[in-house]
């Protein structure tokens, strides 16, 4: 059966369909021998060759799921120009190939999900799906009633506007206070430029959660498979939201 390039090469856990897309535009995907530049283009995974970067691509593996728990200074890449540690390299013995589903900042810890599966990893990304994660957020100074009341009715950033949900504080001193939050909005930095905008440096920042999914006793650094019923509680809570947001725009 014939499907969309992209597709195929997210559900051969080579890239998200995201990624997949800038590969083919990029020239480095090929059909039978003849290079790909335009998206749209279909092929038949059991029957067609498919190279991405020179490699045949294979339609059969193993799906895996996993959970890491990010410790700071760990980049949220395959590969970093910087030479600096990726998360993968934290899950070397890992015998698929899997990519991190969204990012964590370099200097942000918490749960990350990495997957060589193509769709899934689609379903927990793209914006329509808006999957709820929960963050402790250490920032400076003390966040103020009429500060909270601003964060609630959202902060103007240039590309989105930074909306916590449930926010609360945990514990506070003159210099710092801790708080919960959950977010729903996947742009990059969007916690540490809203709070900046707010008046607030965040210190330290770690998600707990995403979806049903926490780092209950996950060590830093450490790892483990999702089961089966994890998986499927993130794609029903992301078709849940996604219903949710279908009948907002109604």
């Amino acid at each position: 059966m014939k499907e969309r390039l992209q597709k195929i090469i997210a559900a051969a856990g080579i890239a998200s369909r995201r990624h997949a897309e800038k590969l083919i535009t990029a020239g480095r995907v090929s059909v039978n021998n003849d290079v790909v530049t335009e998206l749209g283009v279909k092929a038949d995974a059991q029957k067609d060759i498919i190279r991405v970067d020179d490699k045949t691509i294979s339609a059969e593996k193993t799906l895996l799921y996993i959970a890491l728990h990010k410790p700071a200074g760990f980049v949220t890449t395959m590969h970093d120009p910087q030479q600096r540690p990726t998360v993968v390299d934290l899950i070397g013995d890992v015998p698929e190939r899997v990519y991190p589903v969204g990012r964590l900042d370099y200097d942000s810890e918490g749960l990350l999900i990495l997957t060589n599966d193509g769709d899934f990893a689609q379903k927990m990304q793209h914006p329509r799906f808006q999957i709820p994660k929960v963050y402790r957020v250490k920032i400076q100074g003390r966040l103020s009633k009429e500060e909270i009341k601003q964060l609630g009715q959202g902060i103007k950033l240039p590309d989105v506007i930074f909306r916590p949900e449930n926010v609360q504080i945990e514990k506070f001193n003159d210099k710092s206070c801790w708080l919960r939050l959950t977010l729903r909005e996947g742009k990059n930095r969007i916690i540490r430029r809203g709070f900046e905008a707010a008046g607030h440096r965040v210190a330290r920042l770690v998600r707990e959660a995403l979806g049903d999914i926490t780092l209950d006793k996950l060590k830093e650094g450490s790892w483990r498979y999702l089961s089966k019923k994890e998986t499927d509680q993130l794609l029903k809570s992301a078709l849940s939201e996604e219903k949710k947001n279908i009948l907002d725009i109604r």
